[in-house]
């Protein structure tokens, strides 16, 4: 009998529904349940870290993060989203997960509303919960857009608004005007806007839109993870009115000191040099989405293309979801996600045409 004893807002989290399938399935299996792209991290990125660990760039560096890369994510501010940020609003973290966890932990107190995209990410509501605050989901349109109208009449009295465009599990991509809608109203009621922009790269047919353009009290938080096919890398930032930079670092210097010396002179360098291989890999992102798509769609599902990132949103009851898994078809339940799409599975992408034309053809089989 365990008599250990847990603090209760540990033991009233679920174990993440996508961690719990990194190793699924057999030696046949097709694992479309993790968002991890499949590309290596580009040859220029990884010479930069092999030169710094030969430089010996190994020790702590800055709570805040290199100089040179803060100041490069401002260059990126400015380049690619239009956006005016000095490097003392910069404070570069362990991924864009710990970023998100010391917006969290600094700005929500007990009891405070934190309001989210149901489905959504699975991190928010999570978060919010060991911040001590109330996780509480806004319902999605047919489209898998977020209800505007809805957001509003849930946004009076909440604490922070996670903003995830695009969005993970539906791929969906807000459009501009309702980016500056929410966010402006959000400023009138004293809501702060937590804009999760880690997929922004990977968007097909629209433009990606910074929520930080429309209003003052936005937090952006990003990644290389995913741009620069980082993910084991563990680096990403936050940009922030530089009064909430403070706050979140002593989170940060207690929890973390610094993220990983290497890591940071790697990025340094995807920032700063070749992009290239951004644009191949969207590209083959896209192609990814048009043959899964058009294979799902061919077995009679009836959902929206996804504009954004490398996920579908696919409802097919949880029996098929089920059998699927059993099938050797690794694909994430959207119970994972929310309350609001049981029925739905999430299908990442980031794995090769051929990988996906084979889960097709098994999902197709199991409907027969």
């Amino acid at each position: 009998m365990n008599t250990h004893r847990y603090a209760d807002r540990v033991r009233s989290v679920e174990m993440s529904g996508i961690r719990k399938l990194f190793d699924a399935g057999g030696p046949n299996a097709i694992n479309l349940g993790i968002g991890q792209p499949d590309f290596d991290t580009p040859g220029h990125i990884k010479e930069a870290a092999i030169a710094a660990i030969r430089a010996g760039k190994t020790g702590y560096t800055p709570n805040a993060g290199i100089p040179e890369l803060r100041e490069a994510i401002c260059g990126k501010f400015a380049r690619e989203n239009d956006l005016v940020y000095r490097p003392e609003q910069i404070l570069v973290t362990a991924g864009g997960s710990e970023a998100l966890h010391l917006v969290m932990q600094a700005l929500v107190n007990p009891g405070d509303r934190v309001l989210f995209a149901d489905p959504g990410f699975v991190s928010y509501a999570a978060l919010a919960t060991f911040a001590g605050g109330r996780p509480e989901g806004i319902g999605l349109d047919a489209t898998l857009h977020i209800d505007v109208e809805r957001a509003k009449e849930q946004m009076d009295g909440a604490r922070l608004f996670v903003l995830n465009t695009p969005g993970n599990p539906t791929g969906a991509v807000e459009s501009e005007e309702s980016v500056r809608a929410l966010v402006e109203y959000a400023g009138d009621r004293g809501v702060t806007v937590v804009s999760d922009e880690v997929y922004e790269h990977f968007i097909y047919e629209k433009k990606h839109v910074s929520a930080a353009r429309f209003g003052e009290d936005v937090i952006t938080i990003n990644a290389a993870s995913k741009t620069y096919a980082m993910t084991g890398w563990r680096v990403g930032f936050l940009a922030a009115p530089e009064d909430y930079i403070p706050e979140c670092l002593k989170i940060h210097q207690y929890a973390q000191a610094c993220a990983t010396s290497i890591a940071q002179y790697a990025a340094l360098a995807a920032y700063t040099g070749d992009q290239s291989a951004v644009a191949r890999m969207r590209e083959e992102y896209r192609a990814r989405r048009d043959l899964l798509y058009a294979g799902l769609t061919g077995l009679g599902f009836d959902f929206p293309r996804p504009e954004g990132a490398f996920y579908m949103f696919v409802p097919m009851g949880q029996t098929l979801i089920q059998r699927a898994v059993e099938a050797g078809v690794i694909i994430v339940p959207g119970a994972a996600f929310g309350t609001r799409a049981p029925d739905h599975a999430r299908f990442s992408y980031a794995t090769a045409q051929e990988n996906l034309s084979r889960a097709v053809g098994r999902i197709g089989t199991l409907m027969e």
